[in-house]
């Protein structure tokens, strides 16, 4: 029995045993990973498994119930649980399937079919531990790891939906230690992939990951003053996290966004576009159909600095009297919300150094610590790590800073450098951000 076939029995049950309407979703994935330090075999892992929501509506009430059960003799009590505990939830005024949406799937290129071997991971871990350890300065390994999954996703539904896709995901990491006793400092590097053909070499990875950690090496504490602060690629994603989160509809529709006064109003600075695709080929966060059986479509969320749109699925939509965006998201455990899909800020016209250069004093940072955003007033404070930036060239590293402001005022004051690359889902290029505060000696 197909995928498909096996839900939509599910959801025949559903309606048997009482249900207005259901949708149920199915994932099935297979995996495997390896571990290797300081040269030694740590961990190698298979594993496999299956897993089923039921989500099923009386009226206005839902309710939600999972399995790793796939034997559909078990279907009929799976579906009675269900429909009795949406008998006695309260009723929720937006809830409810969305509306059935007839599209072609557009090819995404998000399985290469390749399943590597124990043996092939191993060689891969292997290379980018022993790259690091190369390094002069490289004192201990935290391990290489190299690993492979594939997942099928299913989606059916009582009003007509059905389809699934297959995705693969390849990836490798390493974290290396540098110097001894007190005066340690640990980086690291990774590389992740739909197809293995688009993972970054190992060798590369490790070198680079070995290099970062001997340059953080006898950080200082500067003293705390308002700087120019730029964000290296692998933590300026994080600023369109946060833009992420403030538009999305979940939290615009409870009110307990920064802002939720935005739509159609200058947020970035002119110039500035974020873009989200669900169909870009070979996007880590690519799908055919949304969490509801909705079509994505290619979106510039900020155009010019213009906010154009919220991030919705249906019951966010509904709240807010707009049309999904078709940005749900779920489990098998849970309902759908709004999430971005492939995020990214569009590149600038500076190369990183020309961002720099003009700086007689700033904050180049690499690492973050800690979540301290306040998504209801835009307040942001964040523990950091880099390198000072002196006479537009980075300096000595530094450590045990914090650094603060507004998110308002930084969104409006950002400026990217051309150096975007796709690696993480949520993507940025180097970020400049004047006036910020560095709290430090």
């Amino acid at each position: 029995m197909s995928q498909l076939d096996t839900l939509s029995g599910l959801i025949a049950e559903a309606r048997k045993a009482g249900a207005d309407a259901a949708d149920a979703l199915l994932v099935r994935n297979a995996s495997l990973s390896v571990s290797r330090r300081l040269g030694k075999i740590e961990q190698l892992e298979r594993s496999e498994g299956f897993d089923i929501g039921l989500r099923v509506f009386v009226g206005q009430r839902q309710a939600i119930i999972s399995s790793t059960d796939a034997d559909p003799r078990k279907f009929a009590a799976l579906a009675e649980r269900a429909v009795a505990m949406a008998r006695v939830v309260p009723e929720d005024p937006f809830a409810g399937l969305a509306e059935a949406r007839s599209f072609a799937q557009q090819p995404l290129d998000l399985d290469d079919g390749i399943e590597p071997s124990a043996e092939a991971l191993l060689e891969r871990a292997a290379a980018i531990e022993e790259a690091a350890l190369a390094v002069p300065g490289i004192t201990n390994s935290e391990g290489g790891d190299a690993s492979w999954s594939r997942a099928t996703i299913a989606l059916v539904a009582s009003n007509g939906f059905a389809d699934q896709y297959v995705r693969s995901t390849h990836s490798t990491a390493i974290s290396v230690v540098a110097g001894s006793g007190t005066g340690m400092e640990r980086d690291w590097e990774h590389s992740v992939a739909v197809h293995l053909a688009d993972l970054e070499d190992a060798a590369m990875l490790g070198k680079r990951a070995a290099e970062k950690a001997v340059a953080r090496l006898n950080p200082r504490r500067p003293a705390t003053a308002r700087l120019p602060v730029v964000y290296d690629p692998r933590v300026s994603g994080s600023l369109l996290g946060h833009l992420s989160g403030a538009i999305n509809g979940a939290a615009v529709a409870r009110g307990t966004s920064f802002l939720k006064d935005s739509l159609g109003k200058p947020v970035l600075a002119a110039g500035l576009t974020v873009r989200d695709d669900p169909l870009r080929p070979r996007g880590l966060r690519s799908r055919p159909f949304d969490g509801e059986g909705q079509p994505g479509a290619p979106l510039a969320i900020v155009a010019d600095g213009v906010l154009t749109t919220w991030i919705l699925d249906t019951r966010s939509a509904r709240q807010l009297g707009l049309a999904s965006t078709g940005h749900a998201s779920r489990g098998t455990g849970g309902p759908p919300g709004p999430a971005s899909t492939n995020f990214w800020l569009e590149p600038g016209h500076v190369t990183p150094g020309e961002l720099i250069g003009d700086i007689a004093e700033g904050l180049y940072v690499t690492d973050l610590i800690g979540m301290g955003v306040n998504g209801l007033t835009g307040d942001y404070s964040r523990g950091a790590a880099g390198f000072m930036i002196r006479d537009g060239a980075l300096a000595e590293p530094v450590s045990e800073i914090t650094i603060a402001g507004r998110l308002q005022d930084m969104f409006r004051n950002m400026m990217p450098a051309s150096d975007l690359q796709f690696r993480r889902g949520t993507d940025a290029p180097t970020i400049r951000v004047d006036g910020l505060t560095l709290a430090g000696a």
